[in-house]
């Protein structure tokens, strides 16, 4: 799934979170919630590394950088980054985020773990789609 529909799926699910935010951490705790949805993405470069042995998907980036806003299916080659890779590095990064903001404020962990599980629930749900688009194309 691409960033502006992480993005616009995060938005939506800090607006009720944000709401139910102690005074005066609401429109904080929004934007961080959206920046987090979004941001998590950021550990597809590092697989990737690890997957081709080099940076060349940021360099890609950042003499394009563009490419991050409107042709991310550019990024990123075959075989540099696998579903599984993707989401089990998620699942590492959301849970040890979680853990890490619960001692400092509980709230924002809640919303922490709100943000990443629609972010997660949001890439299973793509990957269902392209399956499922594949296979009608097998057929």
């Amino acid at each position: 799934m691409y960033s502006r529909n992480h993005a616009l799926l995060s938005a939506i699910v800090a607006v009720p979170v944000a709401i139910g935010a102690p005074t005066g951490h609401g429109l904080g705790l929004w934007i961080y919630m959206v920046a987090v949805g979004v941001g998590i993405d950021a550990d597809h470069f590092l697989v990737a590394r690890l997957n081709r042995g080099d940076w060349k998907n940021v360099r890609r980036c950042v003499q394009k950088p563009s490419l991050l806003l409107r042709g991310q299916a550019a990024i990123f080659d075959s075989g540099d980054l696998w579903r599984d890779q993707r989401l089990l590095s998620h699942l590492l990064i959301s849970g040890s985020l979680v853990v890490g903001i619960w001692p400092l404020h509980r709230y924002w962990a809640f919303g922490t773990a709100v943000t990443m599980y629609t972010h997660l629930i949001a890439d299973l749900f793509s990957d269902m789609q392209t399956r499922a688009e594949y296979m009608a194309g097998k057929m």
